[in-house]
């Protein structure tokens, strides 16, 4: 069985929730055009927010999404780091949705900077 791609996910959920790119964007503000390189494949590895935003969007596992983005999270994992996860995402949904974003942001940051 083929590996699932990233884009395809996305656009399959948009489709079973019956949304247009542009009914994506006005729930989002990511704009529709973006959406669609996501979707297509162009743009392989969008931002971790703009992925958190899909998965609540979507109902999707946001880990799942991350993982086909590319951004290295590992299958099942140990316990403590599936704690940990679970913990943050608990947090996550107590803050709003642009505190959410920056957050999501702050560790972009941290990423790069370690991965520099």
């Amino acid at each position: 069985m083929a590996k699932k791609k990233l884009g395809d996910v996305l656009k399959d959920a948009r489709k079973e929730f019956g949304l247009s790119l542009r009914e994506v964007e006005r729930e989002t503000e990511i704009s529709n055009a973006h959406l669609s390189q996501v979707e297509s494949g162009k743009i392989e590895k969008p931002d971790m927010a703009l992925l958190y935003t899909l998965a609540t969007l979507y109902h999707l596992d946001y880990r799942e999404l991350l993982s086909l983005a590319g951004y290295g999270v590992a299958e099942g994992g140990s316990g403590r780091e599936r704690q940990r996860m679970s913990v943050a995402m608990r947090a996550m949904g107590e803050l709003s949705a642009k505190e959410q974003n920056e957050v999501l942001g702050f560790m972009s940051e941290v990423r790069k900077r370690r991965d520099a």
